[in-house]
């Protein structure tokens, strides 16, 4: 592991599902106008920084966000950036969900015939060890519950428990990083004012 390991995370702009709740994994919906604003302030905040490794979810709200941002001539499409797929729970908010099962809980039991959160923790763990290959910072374009998944997998702790406290806005960007050594979040939830 290098020394200066730096990982950026940039979490896409407001979808309409954002907006409404509803669970988006792999349905594959645009940015909001908003989104694409929220999307170039992303842009600002990274402020032409270089990085060695740029990588983006094959879904179009971080492709675009990506691009927005300014980076889409560098950044290499990561199907293991794809969000959490949600199986049946894809498209309905949690409170719907909770109306039929009244004791489940996302992070605790998981998307029903969806992807557990081991598997998506193993993706993350992958775009970790790419991240720690590359000649310098890297910078991730991808969704809410999956840079959660991969920011406790960073810091080493069990992911079903960490990750749910680790709230993330729209178009807000983190940095995992190192502190003599340790794996630390060096910023988190950073959003233009």
């Amino acid at each position: 592991m290098k020394v200066s390991a730096q990982i950026w995370l940039a979490r896409h702009g407001e979808t309409a599902w954002t907006l409404s709740g509803q669970h988006t994994g792999r349905t594959d919906i645009p940015l909001t106008a908003h989104g694409e604003t929220q999307a170039a302030s992303l842009g600002r905040l990274l402020n032409g920084r270089e990085f060695g490794l740029v990588l983006t979810s094959p879904l179009q709200r971080a492709r675009e966000t990506c691009r927005i941002a300014g980076y889409d001539a560098v950044a290499a499409v990561e199907p293991d950036l794809a969000e959490w797929h949600y199986g049946d729970l894809e498209g309905r908010t949690t409170a719907e969900f909770l109306s039929e099962r009244p004791d489940w809980n996302l992070w605790r039991d998981g998307p029903p015939a969806g992807e557990s959160i081991e598997e998506v923790a193993a993706r993350a763990r992958r775009v970790l060890d790419r991240c720690l290959a590359a000649p310098g910072p890297a910078l991730l374009f991808a969704h809410g519950h999956l840079l959660r998944i991969l920011a406790a997998v960073w810091i080493e702790g069990e992911p079903r428990e960490m990750a749910r406290r680790l709230a993330l806005s729209t178009a807000s960007l983190s940095l995992l990083t190192l502190e003599k050594q340790t794996r630390v979040i060096g910023s988190w939830n950073r959003v233009e004012s």
